[in-house]
């Protein structure tokens, strides 16, 4: 069972090796301003730890975008698929950009939605996908820096920085929800076990060390539990001296590196 004296002890010995445990956070499902997400957007404040969020371009409001551009740089948008609409088989895992589909209908889908966040957030929207369901088909992956693309943000460790010649993938590591019935939070010991599993790997040399550890909410569906380990998280590694949160932009541009392609370039002088 791993509980929270584990996470402290794993991040001081990133403090005795004189490394540095970057991490960054992604919120996904965007769609409009709800009391969850103002919730969201207060412990981002709180603990002065930046947002990417991925928001679903065919379904997001004007009021989300208006609320993003007052909440300033603690979030930044990222391409949440297009409609966030299923279109695997009923046998298969949900997929909106999987394998059943016509790379180029995706691609069109892809592009519609790119011009929809730049309608919606201008430059301050980021070149960066993230496939709902974390599931993309591999044929699709290598058209995506000719639709605009940067990076790509899944789920699970990656197996390397680039995906395909001018896209590099930063993942996140630890979702805090279980989706199987009953939808709730996962529980301390699973969310807190795959953080510190993940930080060790990375300090050990067993895993990509370069790699940020990747922290994934869905604020529409947090329960109490939910919310209240994200708050006690977030304190944890913002308060030790070992972590350093880091924003998409500069990990998109530490993945990119050396080298980075124009679209990264681009994200990158976002983070200055």
């Amino acid at each position: 069972m791993t509980d929270w004296p584990d996470l402290t002890r794993e991040l001081d010995a990133w403090a005795s090796a004189g490394a540095c445990a970057t991490v960054w956070w992604r919120d996904d499902d965007a769609v409009e301003p709800t009391p969850a997400f103002e919730r969201l957007l207060d412990l981002a404040a709180r603990h002065a730890a930046p947002i990417a969020l991925a928001v679903i371009p065919a379904r997001a409001s004007v009021a989300l975008a208006a609320r993003i551009a007052a909440a300033g740089t603690i979030v930044t948008p990222l391409q949440h698929g297009f409609a966030h609409r299923n279109h695997a088989p009923p046998a298969d895992k949900k997929a909106e950009l999987g394998g059943n589909r016509p790379p180029a209908v995706m691609g069109e889908e892809l592009a519609r939605g790119h011009a929809r966040m730049a309608s919606l957030f201008g430059t301050h929207a980021q070149p960066v996908l993230v496939p709902p369901w974390n599931r993309i088909d591999a044929g699709l992956a290598p058209i995506l820096p000719t639709l605009g693309f940067a990076a790509l943000s899944t789920y699970g460790p990656r197996r390397s920085a680039h995906t395909a010649p001018g896209l590099v993938q930063v993942n996140c590591h630890v979702d805090l929800m279980r989706w199987a019935a009953p939808r709730g939070f996962a529980g301390e010991s699973v969310a807190l076990d795959l953080l510190v599993t993940h930080l060790h790997r990375r300090r050990s040399g067993t895993g990509d060390a370069a790699e940020p550890s990747g922290i994934l909410s869905h604020h529409a569906a947090h329960d109490a539990a939910a919310w209240d380990f994200l708050d006690r998280l977030l304190g944890t590694l913002r308060t030790h001296p070992a972590v350093r949160f880091v924003t998409i932009a500069e990990a998109v541009a530490a993945a990119a590196a050396p080298g980075p392609t124009a679209a990264a370039r681009e994200v990158a002088r976002g983070a200055a």
